[in-house]
């Protein structure tokens, strides 16, 4: 019988792992050089890389150029709150916070049509946005908006709208209704170039449709936010209507 042996680096990642987990080896602490820890493993700087490309991609460890290796810090966890489209202002607010803007038209086609259900062509406002909490991302989003809906003026001179996009809510009027669908998938390339994480890392992908009061479409966003830095909290209130009152 043939038994298959994990390879090295597997093993070296793991004790470095455990190292990290339970406290041995603090948040922002460097670790030995990579050649040091070569020799304390009996391995070539090959291998010892390979463990370390491990954990970075766990976000265990982030490797500072000319500097080394150190223990990640735990980033910060915004709540993304479900039903009101918006991010907690609680686990959200920071002085460093600020966002990057760019407008487009663009025509409605295949998703985005059946989105704002709106004919094929037909001309959208998008915006198309990356928060920041001091140099680190935060999230991105792109919201597209019927071209006749969308606000006049530029974002500089519209305090409103520009908090809204800050707390990722429904940039127009407050809409009647919004329905969002949530998935976890690995980052796109760009996603994965815009937000700084590995394109295997996971992100919360969230798609949200908000409507007016006569039904038509408002807004569509495309969120993307990190799955080591979100969490999405939804809350269901108990309705009693006339009849149980």
């Amino acid at each position: 019988m043939t038994v298959l042996v994990p390879p090295r680096h597997h093993d070296i990642a793991d004790d470095l792992r455990q190292q990290i987990t339970s406290g041995r080896l603090q948040p922002g602490e460097r670790l030995p050089s990579e050649m040091a820890l070569a020799k304390r493993y009996a391995v070539s700087t090959v291998t010892l890389r390979h463990a370390l490309a491990v954990l970075q991609g766990e976000r265990l460890v982030e490797k500072i150029h000319g500097k080394g290796n150190f223990v990640r810090r735990a980033p910060r966890k915004i709540m993304y709150v479900g039903g009101w489209g918006t991010l907690d202002p609680l686990t959200a607010a920071g002085p460093a916070l600020r966002i990057t803007v760019r407008s487009a038209t663009v025509p409605a086609r295949g998703t985005l049509a059946a989105l704002l259900k709106v004919p094929t062509g037909s001309p959208l406002a998008e915006l198309s946005y990356l928060s920041l909490d001091g140099e680190m991302p935060q999230g991105l989003a792109r919201i597209y908006t019927p071209r006749d809906l969308a606000p006049a003026g530029g974002l500089d001179d519209a305090p409103a709208r520009r908090e809204a996009l800050a707390r990722f809510a429904v940039v127009g009027p407050p809409p009647a209704a919004i329905r969002e669908t949530v998935c976890a998938r690995s980052a796109t390339p760009d996603e994965a170039s815009a937000l700084k994480i590995p394109s295997s890392a996971a992100v919360l992908a969230v798609t949200r449709v908000a409507t007016d009061a006569t039904g038509r479409v408002i807004e569509a966003a495309l969120l993307a936010l990190p799955g080591d830095r979100f969490d999405a909290v939804f809350t269901t209130h108990h309705v009693i209507n006339e009849r149980q009152a």
